[in-house]
């Protein structure tokens, strides 16, 4: 009946009535006309691009059927294109016949989604890649095998050769949503893939917002996968020598954004993961520096009792945090530095800092512990004190770090949880340890990062606390 298929197929070139038959018939038959399976294809693919939304419904609905053995990839490869549709059912439509045929053959489906990804449309790449960034994770664990995941791997690298900062994200939620890639070495490959894009080995420019956006991105990316058998050390070095000695002159691209306090926050969150750092002393060193940028000296009284200078220092908490958190991570690998490899004069200097931060840190404690007392439930809710709730975390953090220095010797004992970041329970401690020393159970996804404007900023009271305290800034 070669004949009377063939009829079908010109059928696409009448009028409504013959597409709509067509639609269903071209696909119902296919597989008895392998001879003719090219010219089926094309005529349906025909249907799919008419002006009639009904007809091209039905075609598309109907696509699935043609996807059996080589032409899997090309039915693949046109569904991708498809989903460059903008009428809402049209473009489900696309995505339940994607899925359907993933689930005959996710390989050869996958070779048509990344070979639009590579090569197609912008507005086809794009959806693309939200395709597989949303629909992947629904799919069930026997189409997922260890083979199709290493594809996914491998095509991905090809594509991350050339990506925008949105696109990287969203690879970066593929890739580590898949289960191969959970386990400890899976996490170390994908730390490896964020370092690359990081591009840690060109020369840093603060000033280039680009460069200075390219690499918040992917630090974010990267803070999530770092545990105590996947380092950060490639990142904090980089921080240490490229970044924090630039952290006055930094730009970004988004406005509102204390990019200082961004950048101060990312490394304070790797430092905790930090490995055998090759020049640990020196970075130390840059880190302690920039911390005394903060922690100002006292100011000199005038014979009267009075301060001498008018304007009181500046105490600013949420850095302080970040850079005592981050060289208190750090100390532990070198405990002997502040005694050892500073001279008499600066280590004077430092404690007197130290002394003077934690005089006004005491008044601050006191009066939000005041603030808060006896608020609880939904006066807790309200701005001002959700804001008063976060300066007391950032508050006894610092507090905490500060006694430990103040120990003679230094003592890195102590260990305290960011303000920025959730208190983590014992047993969810251990889970991870569990879970790090083991590939075969791999961890649950780790949370992503905070929100650039997740801290809420406290403004502490005005007035004197003491003939050497004024007023401070948080």
């Amino acid at each position: 009946h070669k004949d009377a298929y063939q009829a079908i197929l010109d059928g696409v070139k009448g009028g409504a009535k013959e597409k709509r038959l067509a639609a269903q018939f071209i696909p119902k038959f296919f597989k008895h006309f392998p001879e003719l399976a090219d010219s089926a294809i094309n005529a349906q693919l025909d249907l799919c691009e008419d002006e009639d939304v009904s007809i091209r419904r039905q075609a598309i609905k109907e696509l699935p059927q043609f996807a059996t053995g080589d032409n899997l990839p090309r039915v693949a490869d046109i569904l991708t294109q498809l989903l460059q549709s903008d009428d809402s059912a049209e473009f489900n439509l696309v995505n339940n016949a994607l899925l359907s045929i993933f689930k005959m053959d996710a390989k050869g489906t996958l070779g048509g989604l990344f070979s639009q990804i590579l090569q197609g449309e912008d507005i086809v790449r794009e959806r693309a890649i939200k395709f597989l960034s949303t629909k992947l994770k629904t799919l069930p664990e026997e189409v997922l095998t260890k083979e199709v995941e290493e594809f996914i791997l491998t095509e991905s690298k090809k594509v991350l050769e050339d990506v925008t900062g949105e696109e990287f994200v969203l690879f970066m939620k593929i890739l580590s949503g898949l289960k191969s890639l959970q386990t400890v070495s899976g996490r170390q490959q994908l730390v490896e893939l964020v370092a690359e894009q990081a591009d840690l080995e060109q020369t840093f420019n603060p000033t280039d917002p680009d460069c200075v956006d390219r690499l918040l991105q992917c630090t974010r990316q990267a803070v999530p996968l770092f545990s105590k058998n996947v380092h950060s050390t490639k990142f904090v070095t980089y921080f240490c020598e490229h970044v924090l000695p630039n952290l006055g002159s930094l730009t970004t691209p988004v406005e509102g954004v204390d990019i200082q306090l961004e950048v101060l926050k990312l490394l304070a969150e790797m430092s905790s993961f930090c490995g055998d750092m090759e020049k640990l002393e020196s970075n130390l060193k840059k880190l302690f520096d920039k911390l005394l940028e903060y922690m100002p000296l006292p100011p000199e009284e005038a014979e009267n009792g009075e301060n001498a200078s008018s304007e009181e220092p500046k105490l600013q908490f949420s850095y302080v945090e970040c850079l005592l958190y981050s060289f208190h991570q750090l100390g532990r690998k070198l405990p002997d530095f502040l005694t050892a490899k500073l001279n008499a004069e600066k280590l004077k200097d430092f404690k007197i800092r130290l002394q003077y931060f934690a005089r006004g840190l005491q008044v601050y404690i006191r009066q939000l512990r005041l603030a808060l007392q006896g608020k609880t439930g939904e006066a807790l809710k309200t701005e001002e004190n959700k804001i008063k709730v976060v300066a007391l975390k950032i508050t006894n953090n610092i507090n905490v770090l500060i006694k430990d220095l103040f120990h003679i010797p230094p003592s890195y004992k102590s260990t305290v949880t960011l303000s920025w970041k959730p208190v983590q329970k014992a047993d969810a401690s251990q889970k991870r340890t569990s879970e790090d020393t083991t590939s075969s159970s791999p961890p649950k996804k780790a949370s992503a990062g905070p929100k650039r404007d997740a801290r809420q900023i406290y403004n502490p009271p005005s007035g004197k606390y003491s003939s050497n305290l004024g007023s401070f800034s948080y």
